[in-house]
């Protein structure tokens, strides 16, 4: 695997967990009885977004490293996929 295909891929993984952890923890101005005028009550009071975005970047480089150790020592081949349909060769 290249560099660059191994960036693309963290990077592919590290966004799709970004948007798994954004949810975490968050509070509304509504549940938080904190509405400031001028916003919308389902904002959230605070979004800790350092914390987010350290959580993201480590749970992206344990399921970076997990697939990087299935490629590398080929756990997974197209054959065993194909095997269970009856339709390697």
């Amino acid at each position: 695997m290249s560099k660059a295909t191994a960036v693309a891929i963290f990077f592919l993984i590290w966004w799709v967990v970004l948007f798994a952890v954004l949810p975490w923890g968050v509070r509304s101005q509504h549940e938080g009885d904190a509405i400031v005028p001028g916003t919308d009550p389902g904002a959230p009071v605070l979004p800790n977004l350092g914390r987010k975005l350290f959580w993201t970047t480590l749970v992206a480089g344990v399921l970076f490293a997990a697939c990087y150790l299935v490629y590398v020592h080929r756990l997974v081949t197209l054959d065993g996929l194909l095997a269970p349909f009856g339709l390697h060769d």
